[in-house]
């Protein structure tokens, strides 16, 4: 695995966050590590969209999976990370309702 300058992981830190199930991933891992068949039953996802996830945040760099007999168990890459999502989740954002009418929606900007 090569290691990427600071704007590609920043990319690709941004593209695993522009997904909510990959976010409430990330946000779950940095209380700590967890087993798929938990972290599925904690988000409300089937296992199978879990699985696609967590293969997307490993390609990415931010999750590893650390074998335990015949289960895995996923953690963040690097402390860092949870400290950035800390950060992240501390900001207070004005969002211009115009070019965000639905906040819910995919692809607000």
């Amino acid at each position: 695995m090569s290691t990427v300058v600071h704007s590609d992981a920043l990319s690709r830190f941004g593209y695993a966050l522009s997904d909510r199930t990959r976010t409430q991933i990330l946000l779950r891992l940095r209380e700590g590590a967890s087993y798929p068949s938990e972290l599925a039953d904690t988000i409300g996802v089937t296992r199978q969209i879990l699985s696609n996830h967590l293969a997307c945040l490993r390609g990415c760099g931010l999750v590893v999976a650390v074998p335990e007999g015949r289960r895995a168990r996923y953690e963040l890459a690097d402390p860092r990370i949870g400290q950035a999502l800390d950060d992240l989740v501390g900001l207070v954002l004005a969002v211009d309702p115009a070019c965000c009418p639905n906040s819910e929606a995919e692809g607000c900007c």
